[in-house]
């Protein structure tokens, strides 16, 4: 639960590599298209992504059959380089990433659910997401 009584969602994951480096690889478009998956099966096949406060987000997400797509979109409310994330869906859902450095980095992404699905099924779907990050993160490229 977070400080407006709102259920929240957490999942979170260690990536062996720089700040910079994670840091690079999570907000660039170029590479977010590469990572933003829970599986095999989805792709990110557009991103735009203005990174600072008041600014515009848009990752098209869908399973490469075409069966079934949606717009992750919203606007930043805090950008913090190299430490925090933070934005509003188009819906209101808020959502918090921050990113810690101790040996390697750690992000933590918290997020108000949407309320059609399970609540372990977005859990697990955001986990996956963050283990894919993880994988490209840490991959030579």
């Amino acid at each position: 639960m977070n400080s407006n009584n709102k259920t929240t969602i957490t999942a979170e994951v260690e990536i062996d590599a720089t700040i910079e480096t994670v840091w690079a690889r999570w907000t660039k478009p170029e590479h977010i298209m590469q990572w933003n998956n829970p599986t095999d099966e989805w792709r990110t096949p557009k991103v735009e992504n203005d990174l600072q406060a008041a600014g515009r987000f848009l990752f098209v997400m869908e399973l490469k059959g075409g069966s079934f797509h949606f717009d992750f979109k919203g606007t930043y409310d805090e950008i913090k380089i190299h430490e925090l994330i933070t934005y509003t869906l188009d819906d209101g859902r808020k959502s918090t990433i921050t990113f810690t450095t101790d040996n390697g980095v750690r992000i933590t992404e918290t997020f108000e659910p949407e309320n059609t699905q399970p609540l372990d099924m977005q859990k697990d779907f955001c986990q996956a997401v963050l283990d894919g990050f993880k994988r490209y993160a840490e991959s030579e490229i």
